[in-house]
């Protein structure tokens, strides 16, 4: 078990989540998610830190953060997913366990949301299961980590 946070990074767009497009990533917040991976976490004894960002680089700096103060990263990369080697760079950088996350089934839209860099680098994939993803990579991300 880690006294270090397991990281909640999220991409663009996700500070309009229970807001946009309803009919595909549901009436749930940001906040909502926090809460829900907060208590997946405390029950295992860990913590988690949320962040979102519409910036490229400012997901990269989260990352190198990460690198120093998070024992784990769970990531929703949104649209950058499919275009950032900068952050595949950064995410092969840090040395824990990291997970990918998406809200939607992303195998079942449009064919340029097929392709992800970040599973690359991800030690597992969630995709589909709405905001209860988060919850279930955290809940693997403490299983990995050895949570009691």
């Amino acid at each position: 078990m880690s006294s270090k946070p397991i990281f909640i990074l999220n991409g663009p767009n996700l500070n309009l989540l229970g807001k946009r497009q309803p009919e595909i990533y549901g009436y749930d917040t940001l906040d909502d998610v926090e809460r829900n991976c907060a208590a997946v976490a405390a029950e295992k004894g860990f913590e988690v830190k949320l962040f979102q960002s519409n910036y490229e680089g400012g997901i990269v700096e989260l990352i190198h953060r990460a690198r120093e103060e998070a024992c784990a990263i769970v990531i929703n990369p949104g649209a950058y997913t499919h275009t950032s080697v900068a952050i595949l760079d950064a995410l092969n950088a840090f040395e824990g366990p990291v997970f990918e996350c998406h809200i939607s089934n992303v195998h079942k839209r449009e064919s340029f949301r097929h392709h992800s860099y970040v599973s690359l680098r991800a030690d597992g994939v969630m995709a589909g299961f709405g905001v209860e993803g988060y919850a279930l990579c955290v809940r693997r991300v403490c299983s990995l980590l050895g949570g009691k």
